[in-house]
């Protein structure tokens, strides 16, 4: 499938709505990403004629819905390049893989202990470590960034010391757009001796991952935001230490053996998957995936690229914007501030005009008090946005700053 703009956006149902009497420009894909017809499509299929629990059962259904469910699990291997396909663990998204990670790694981390993050994190990957820090009397560091918008690598070095016990980083920010060269940063790690997580919710669907490759020992990635459902998610961790930690729910499936007196569990990646699974989710994932990887991973990280400049210069005309994160290594995301404006004034304008955009903190409110600033506007970029939709967002952000200076 060559890279087709018209025939991609044919695939998206949702694109053909109008808002407010005007054509829909959705530029809120940082949030989560509109679904191709084929996921849709596939969620249908399940429960019109497949549907059944999986692992559980001897009869016809059940033994297909369980093929199906872990052919999906190596196709997402295969995707990510994973080793094994049991380092790939479902969960109902980024949240929860940190959660369960966080959880999981709480008998390894004790009073004098260091975690450390980055100034740029989302929420899901700040407060989890904050509170397992405050737990166990760990310390939470945390590495500065530029005025840019990249990391100081020089100091996120020298932090690293032997009573580090992890480094949880995010792959690219959800503000700022700024991509971290998190295998160059993995490296620095591996060399002390600290495991890496990376949160890939914002990196999943705009750039080629490779956990081998990047070495990384945690992955964490959410469907949703790459055109997969809501509530379905995954966990890559590295066998090796998978296999180590404990469980992080109880109850059915991730049960070996139970007795009145003790409880032993099952093996990897069963003993992280608690009760019953999101099948459909499952399925339809790996049909999301599929078709990113038969658009070209490559394509669409050059089509969202020229996009993401593209917006920039558009926005940069106007008069009073101010762009939030000008590292040289971006996709994906556009945040900025209007002189005189509140982000959300100028978002709710824009919806006036047919424009979805995101306005406030995104989930990152330590990143925008280092910032000083109380939120941005953020436009952010899928496969099927076009340079006419951001002459369509320009002319009407033009328009609100008219209405709002």
């Amino acid at each position: 499938m060559s890279f087709d703009i018209h025939k991609i956006r044919s695939d998206f149902p949702i694109l053909g709505r109008t808002i407010n009497g005007k054509p829909l420009v959705y530029f809120d894909n940082g949030a989560t990403t509109q679904k191709p017809r084929r996921v849709i499509d596939r969620i249908s299929n399940y429960y019109l004629n497949q549907n059944s629990n999986v692992h559980r059962g001897v009869h016809t259904l059940s033994q297909e819905a369980t093929d199906l469910y872990e052919a999906s699990r190596d196709y997402i291997r295969k995707f990510i390049n994973a080793e094994e396909s049991k380092e790939i663990i479902f969960t109902r998204g980024t949240t929860e893989s940190i959660n369960l990670l966080a959880t999981a790694l709480k008998p390894w981390i004790v009073k004098g202990d260091e975690i450390m993050v980055t100034a740029m994190e989302h929420h899901s990957n700040f407060v989890p470590w904050q509170q397992l820090c405050i737990e166990r009397g760990a310390k939470l560091k945390i590495v500065p960034i530029e005025k840019n918008g990249e990391l100081d690598l020089e100091f996120l070095n020298k932090m690293m010391n032997p009573y580090t016990k992890l480094l949880a980083i995010t792959h690219v920010s959800n503000v700022l757009g700024t991509v971290n060269p998190v295998k160059e940063i993995i490296k620095m790690a591996k060399n002390k001796g600290v495991p890496v997580l990376l949160d890939g919710a914002q990196s999943i669907a705009h750039t080629k991952v490779d956990v081998q490759d990047l070495g990384c020992d945690f992955y964490a990635f959410s469907g949703h935001k790459a055109y997969a459902p809501m509530g379905i998610g995954v966990l890559y961790g590295k066998f090796n230490w998978m296999r180590r930690l404990p469980p992080y729910q109880f109850g059915g499936e991730m049960i070996d053996e139970v007795t009145f007196e003790k409880t032993t569990f099952n093996e990897l990646p069963y003993k992280y998957e608690a009760g019953t699974p999101n099948v459909a989710g499952a399925l339809a994932l790996e049909t999301a995936l599929r078709y990113i990887s038969e658009t070209g991973i490559d394509a669409i990280r050059q089509h969202e690229d020229a996009l993401l400049r593209y917006a920039e210069n558009k926005i940069s005309e106007i008069d009073g914007v101010r762009i939030i994160g000008t590292a040289p290594e971006k996709t994906g995301a556009l945040s900025f501030l209007i002189d005189g404006t509140h982000p959300y004034d100028v978002g709710m304008l824009l919806d006036k005009m047919g424009i979805a955009v995101r306005t406030g903190h995104h989930c990152a409110q330590p990143l925008m008090d280092f910032l000083n600033i109380p939120g941005t506007v953020r436009a952010s970029f899928a496969m099927y946005n076009t340079n006419e939709e951001v002459d369509m967002f320009a002319d009407a952000l033009t328009k609100v700053v008219a209405m709002l200076r």
